[in-house]
Parts: structure tokens; sequence; C-alpha cells
């Protein structure tokens, strides 16, 4: 009997590979990363973390069930969706405009 392991998909549902997922994650926390991630390294030394690890072909599949990048092990692919999250995209031309916006609304000059 060949050994199997259990993935999440895209769907969020888990399912049964020949592959060992190449990410983990934190089914409560909706956060995904490298395997040997520091901070999942070191909540799993601390005896938590491992009831609610799950595990990942891509991170395609973690991002389409709806996991995030974690901040720690991939800061590229958390400050990208942290951007989105913001609704503005880092590479979107009129982001600095609309930053000044949104500060100027919430600190209005005096006129008068």
């Amino acid at each position: 009997m060949s050994k199997t392991w259990k993935l999440v998909g895209p769907d969020g549902k888990q399912y049964a590979s020949a592959v060992p997922g190449t990410l983990g994650g934190h089914r409560c926390n909706r956060i995904y990363g490298r395997l040997d991630c520091p901070a999942a390294l070191r909540a799993i030394a601390r005896g938590g973390y491992v009831t609610n690890r799950v595990f990942f072909s891509t991170a395609e599949d973690a991002r389409a069930a709806g996991y995030r990048p974690c901040a720690v092990c991939l800061p590229g692919a958390y400050t990208t969706w942290k951007a989105q999250q913001d609704g503005v995209s880092e590479t979107w031309p009129g982001r600095d405009s609309l930053r000044q916006l949104s500060t100027r609304r919430r600190h209005p000059q005096n006129h008068g």
C-alpha cells in the first residue's frame, strides 16, 4: 500500500495525494507558508498549531481556498496580498494619488 498525504484543494476541501504538500497552513488563522517557516516551527515547538495544520500543493491552491501568505516566510507575497486587501494594488499607477486623497479626508484642512 502506497503512502498518501491529505492536502487542501482550491475548493477548501481535503483530498488524498500521492505527493506531499509543498506549503503548510493553519486552518483557523487561514495563513499559509513554507514548511520551514520560523514562525510556524516556533508554534509547533511550543505544542500549538499541529491540530490545525493543513497542507497545500501550491500557493494558488492555498489562496483559492481562502488562505493568505505568511508575512514571515513569504514577505513578498504577503505585501502583494496586503495591498490588494487595502484596495490599492502596489503596481497600480494611481496608488499614490489615491492614498494622498484618503489622507486628506482623514485630516481635513481648516478653511475660513
